[in-house]
């Protein structure tokens, strides 16, 4: 496949810029245009498939869509169809349209940022923040942080410049999450979750403890009967769930114990549930668990208001790791307990 011309391309964003929401007076940005030879070993191919791999910068589904927009043209005539197959020596020339702005808008919310490139980055993300724009919380999520934050970095997923979120903590748990920059890196990395290949680990406190001290809860996940705002491990309807733990330490004379929990699979609440289905459900956990009123009025009353004062579930998403989209080198970050939960730790383990 011959290459596209350097100046079919979009500049490099200036990585020493600051990034900040675009200002509504901007002019709007140009099309980029990507113009593509079909080499004869392409002969007969599909058009999607010859443009993704003469321009990996574009997700093949982006591609499609621009296609199906009316975007793309071989030889002068526009193509309506992902699957016409093209000829040797065709001139194939690509219109992107610059990315619309996002439904959510940027708001300046400070970031834990602990690394970003162009294609993706990676937050601790506080307890007490939603991910993403829902009704009930349609401002002051993580996705609004990032489109202020970013700024004109995000490239669009799905031609709308807004962040790829990937995976989802809940609003009250904390620790590390990644998003995607571009269409291309958002792919990879949901692939990368869909295939198990990626390294989650969480730390909790529970309580009790699990015996043994080390296994793997499994267990599908779906919609609680009961109760369709919760979910449960369920006998039908739910998805395979396996989630490997160990106790790092027992504290308050055994009435919590101190665990990390590695997921195999992704499924919501996971950690929360499968922990409460055995037995030991999180402290302060407003779903799952219950506040263990005996069991506190046996501590000290330096531990008992600690655990009282405790309003959220125990848990941390202190691991992450993965295959980075551009080049395929493994990104490991580790996050320590915020301050809340380690004001609880501490006063759990003076407990003898």
């Amino acid at each position: 496949m011959t290459a596209p011309h350097p100046a079919d391309f979009d500049a490099p964003a200036d990585d020493t810029a600051e990034h900040g929401p675009e200002s509504p007076d901007a002019p709007a940005a140009p099309s980029a245009v990507h113009s593509v030879e079909v080499d004869p070993e392409a002969d007969g191919q599909r058009i999607d498939r010859v443009l993704t791999a003469a321009l990996p910068q574009l997700s093949r589904s982006r591609l499609q869509a621009l296609i199906q927009a009316g975007c793309v043209s071989a030889d002068a005539r526009t193509i309506a169809e992902p699957k016409t197959r093209v000829k040797a020596g065709q001139r194939l020339a690509v219109t992107v349209p610059p990315a619309a702005p996002a439904a959510p808008e940027g708001e300046a919310i400070p970031l834990d940022v602990v690394y970003e490139d162009a294609a993706l980055i990676v937050v601790d993300k506080p307890a007490g923040l939603v991910v993403h724009p829902a009704p009930g919380n349609e401002t002051g999520t993580l996705v609004n942080a990032l489109i202020a934050h970013c700024g004109d970095s995000l490239q669009g997923i799905g031609g709308e410049r807004r962040p790829g979120i990937v995976h989802r903590l809940d609003k009250d748990t904390s620790g590390l999450m990644v998003a995607a920059k571009t269409d291309v890196a958002h792919q990879a990395l949901v692939a990368q979750f869909a295939e198990r290949e990626i390294d989650r680990a969480y730390r909790a406190l529970c309580w009790g403890v699990p015996d043994p001290v080390r296994g793997r809860l499994t267990g599908d996940i779906g919609r609680s009967p009961q109760n369709r705002k919760k979910m449960a491990v369920v006998e039908r309807g739910g998805r395979p769930a396996a989630t490997q733990y160990q106790v790092l330490r027992t504290l308050a004379r055994g009435a919590v114990a101190e665990l990390t929990c590695k997921l195999e699979t992704g499924r919501t609440h996971q950690v929360r549930v499968h922990l409460a289905e055995a037995g030991h459900a999180l402290l302060g956990d407003p779903t799952y668990g219950r506040q263990r009123t005996r069991v506190l009025r046996e501590l000290p009353e330096a531990a008992q208001q600690a655990v009282r004062g405790f309003t959220r579930q125990a848990l941390h998403a202190e691991r992450l790791g993965f295959a980075h989209p551009d080049d395929g080198r493994w990104c490991a970050f580790e996050r320590s307990v915020p301050e809340d939960l380690q004001q609880v730790i501490d006063a759990l383990s003076r407990v003898t």
